[in-house]
């Protein structure tokens, strides 16, 4: 950390925010007639609030990460203490201090925690090594026994035709992939499942069906022969049925590229109770996008060091593959807030969009920065058309209606991912403000 830390902006705050009603009531919170013991140093901010009980509730945030304390009985993360707390301090009315007693001990918990966890990662021993190496070769042979398994069941389905599976498709669907799970294959599995959602949903869900398990197929094609692919294409089948690369590998061996990252835009999506958050960065001087992955479990906070809008200042490592798009966070300065950037157009979009899959065909999205471009209502949804007349459709059943009115008929800058689906709005600018949709 730096001697001192300028106070966020409070759109940074709020978007730490897990959901709509926390962020209302964190704002209910930022009163200073409510807070005592207001404090902050260059490391993290605190002060005890005033709740329904005699004993004020103790906040306290540490900055870096950021990570939350509070003895409040919330099981949100950050809770409407911490939100009320930053708050105060992105308005300038928490001045810096020496930390009390309770902050310094959570702090150096923190820090002692974080030691023991590099010990963890330190370089293995060759019997640990040894034993690595085996898993992983066991794992192998069970997911090429599992892609075959299921290269079979598609060959023998396409022979009989797969008109039948209107009728209880879907459990038939749900079966493969449950011996895809079985087989360690979650890349085969998740393709199963998302095909057993498409079975009778919309008028054109056999072509959407076979457009699915046809990639399915040629990944587990691509699986029984990954030793005949390039190593770039190797590692893309690797990662799609579901083997992870460690990071320590990816810091030390990725691609590292240095530049002004512009956070363009963070989407939040809940699976089985853990929510994964999709952050798209874009370079300023090499325009190159990039996508950073957090996760956490249910009510428990997610990254919030990269805000949405922001220009981050760092180095990033990018994971292996044959369109690398993954990348970690090697080295990061503090986030400033953005002015409205330089986007593509629809057309350049769709062509930087096309040259990516035809390397990755299991692209599932796709970033996209676009300028002057108009929202606009249609016989059949929403779509986002620029000054050239390309345009493209907004995803069906979500609400665009932010986005019409802050633009109100006047050509604005879109951040948003391409799907199958259509195009999902995630940040636009409005008067040289990042707004997050």
């Amino acid at each position: 950390m730096t001697a001192s830390v300028v106070p966020w902006g409070a759109e940074r705050v709020i978007e730490l925010a897990p959901d709509a009603a926390s962020a209302k009531a964190g704002r209910a919170q930022a009163s200073a007639s409510k807070w005592s013991g207001l404090g902050a140093s260059p490391d993290a901010v605190w002060g005890a609030c005033k709740g329904s009980g005699q004993k004020p509730y103790q906040a306290c945030v540490e900055l870096d990460e950021p990570a939350f304390r509070c003895s409040c009985p919330s099981r949100k993360f950050p809770c409407k203490h911490a939100l009320g707390l930053l708050l105060l301090w992105a308005a300038g009315e928490v001045h810096e201090g020496p930390p009390p007693e309770w902050v310094g001990g959570w702090l150096d918990g923190r820090a002692a925690k974080a030691q023991r966890a590099e010990k963890r990662a330190a370089p293995s021993t060759p019997r640990s090594t040894e034993a690595s190496a085996k898993r992983a070769g066991d794992r192998a042979e069970r997911v090429a026994g599992g892609a075959a398994e299921l290269r079979e069941w598609l060959t023998d389905r396409a022979r009989s035709g797969f008109g039948g599976l209107s009728v209880g498709g879907a459990d038939e669907l749900r079966t493969v992939a449950a011996r895809m799970v079985d087989a360690q294959a979650p890349g085969l599995a998740g393709g199963l499942r998302r095909a057993a959602g498409l079975v009778g949903r919309g008028r054109d869900w056999p072509g959407a069906l076979l457009s699915e398990l046809s990639l399915l197929y040629v990944l587990a094609e691509a699986c029984t022969r990954l030793g005949e692919l390039p190593t770039e294409l190797a590692e893309t089948v690797r990662t799609r049925l579901g083997f992870t690369v460690d990071s320590a590998k990816v810091l030390e061996h990725g691609d590292r590229v240095a530049d002004l990252w512009l956070v363009c835009g963070v989407a939040d999506e809940e699976h089985d109770r853990l929510i994964t958050r999709r952050t798209w960065l874009r370079g300023k001087h090499t325009g190159r996008f990039a996508l950073v992955l957090s996760f956490a479990p249910q009510g428990r906070p997610l990254d919030g060091s990269l805000p949405s809008g922001h220009v981050v200042p760092g180095e990033l490592a990018y994971y292996p593959g044959s369109s690398p798009l993954r990348a970690m966070v090697a080295e990061r300065g503090e986030p400033v807030p953005a002015p409205c950037p330089d986007g593509d157009s629809v057309a350049a979009s769709l062509g930087a969009h096309a040259r990516a899959l035809a390397a990755d065909p299991w692209l599932d999205r796709w970033p996209m920065l676009l300028s002057r471009v108009i929202p606009a209502r249609y016989e059949n949804g929403f779509a986002l058309s620029d000054v050239e007349g390309s345009a493209l459709p907004l995803v069906p059943a979500a609400d665009h209606w932010p986005l019409l009115a802050l633009s109100a008929g006047a050509p604005i800058t879109v951040a948003a991912e391409w799907t199958t689906s259509g195009l999902r709005p995630l940040a636009c600018w409005h008067e040289d403000r990042a707004v997050r949709l």
